[in-house]
């Protein structure tokens, strides 16, 4: 049975490459179909022509000057957090976004983030890696600041801790699946009374190019410098980078304090795939099994979806299993058209951690603006699914969408580990936002 007081979204907080610093930015340039990519970071001390001469080795993929790098990732005001500038130093950029991204949050949401010390309130961050500053051994500049620096636990902690939060504080890990397990762990902490009301997001900074690396030695890393999700001649993923933060609470208390509500969180799930196959591939059963688990929870039916914000990274082997779970599921129902699927890694790059809240962020942006944003390159969809059997089509264009009935939105994602984790999100009417 539906929940009677349901969990809603009353703020939100964005950084995405290109520049992008607020929600309003991040809709105009989806909205225009802008790809947000640019060249390697020259300020972090990368080894950039190493990086760029992978290619020639024997076995290796090219490595473009492409990716999508927050441009502010090196910038912090310490001061405005009272933090001492020696910390600061030794603090993961990853803290440092994350922390400010939770600000604007919950600024956005009407909320005064100086006025909540005590609050009973939890902080639930995705976060995978931490790769900033030298080893633990040696005495240097980050000494006595050094664990909490770059303690993955510090990412969610350094939020509590500032805002003087007193509920439940977890940075989770679920590799790529991170800031969408975030959601659904603090949905479920507020069921349960755990908190009054909880911040969920995720931030991914790369403090090394080691994923670079890795994914060119697999020859999974785009040659051409581009994300071309569920297109027909995608040539791998592109990592980027990005922080988003949301503001979840009860929908009793958003209409009480006079919040604005972005969307419901009808349901969410998290599973794994289980053995079978090699930790890192994919499973289409999992992602099937997860969907339809995640749609009877909210209590809707597929036909219901207009919009699948997808995970889609352009791999040669990630998009086509995905493709075949939502096909079989969203895709099997008898109506004309839809539902539309996109991937906002055709705009951004794989953000990794965080690449499931720019998804949800760029859903609840499109509920808002009452129109569903295209994803890039998908003009010649890729040819992995018979798409004359599917209802399936992919987002190519700006299209209207509009509230004069109910709207529903899935998003999708999946960690290198196995994790799969989706959620459904419910629309509002526009005239509900402006009563």
């Amino acid at each position: 049975m539906r929940d009677a007081d349901p969990i809603v979204i009353v703020g939100m907080g964005i950084e995405a490459p290109g520049g992008i610093e607020t929600p309003r930015d991040y809709w105009t340039a989806l909205a225009a179909g802008k790809e947000l990519i640019g060249p390697f970071p020259r300020d972090r001390g990368w080894p950039v022509d190493e990086i760029f001469a992978l290619g020639r080795l024997d076995g290796w993929g090219l490595v473009r000057d492409a990716g999508g790098f927050l441009s502010d990732a090196t910038a912090f005001d310490a001061s405005f957090f009272g933090i001492t500038p020696r910390e600061a130093v030794a603090m993961d950029p990853q803290q440092r976004v994350a922390l400010r991204v939770a600000f604007r949050a919950l600024e956005q949401a009407g909320l005064n983030p100086g006025a909540l010390d005590g609050d009973s309130a939890g902080v639930w961050m995705g976060v995978s890696t931490t790769e900033y500053g030298p080893g633990v051994a040696g005495v240097n500049e980050y000494s006595g600041y050094r664990a909490t620096g770059t303690a993955l636990g510090a990412v969610a902690g350094r939020i509590s801790h500032g805002l003087g939060l007193i509920g439940p504080s977890v940075s989770v890990d679920t590799a790529c699946a991170s800031s969408l397990t975030a959601v659904h762990q603090a949905a479920s902490a507020l069921r349960a009374g755990e908190c009054e009301w909880a911040l969920a997001g995720g931030v991914c900074v790369m403090g090394s190019p080691g994923a670079f690396y890795e994914f060119a030695k697999a020859n999974a890393l785009a040659t051409d410098g581009h994300c071309r999700p569920y297109a027909a001649d995608p040539t791998g993923t592109l990592w980027g980078e990005g922080a988003g933060v949301v503001v979840l609470e009860r929908a009793s208390r958003a209409r009480a304090l006079g919040h604005r509500i972005y969307g419901e969180l009808l349901g969410s799930r998290v599973n794994h795939n289980g053995a079978g196959a090699a930790l890192a591939v994919p499973s289409a059963a999992a992602q099937e099994r997860l969907i339809c688990d995640t749609v009877a929870a909210a209590e809707i039916s597929f036909a219901d979806v207009d919009l699948v914000e997808g995970h889609g990274t352009g791999t040669a082997v990630g998009d086509p299993l995905e493709l075949a779970a939502i096909a079989t599921t969203y895709g099997s129902v008898d109506r004309a058209s839809g539902p539309l699927l996109g991937s906002v890694k055709s705009n951004v790059g794989h953000a990794q951690a965080a690449s499931g809240m720019l998804g949800l962020i760029k859903v609840l942006l499109c509920g808002e603006h009452e129109a569903i944003a295209p994803s890039l390159w998908a003009e010649s969809p890729t040819s992995e699914i018979d798409w004359s059997t599917t209802s399936l089509r992919l987002a190519s264009s700006l299209v209207a969408w509009p509230s004069d009935r109910p709207r529903y939105a899935a998003v999708s994602s999946f960690g290198v580990a196995g994790t799969n984790a989706h959620a459904i999100i419910g629309l509002p009417a526009q005239e509900e936002n402006r009563g």
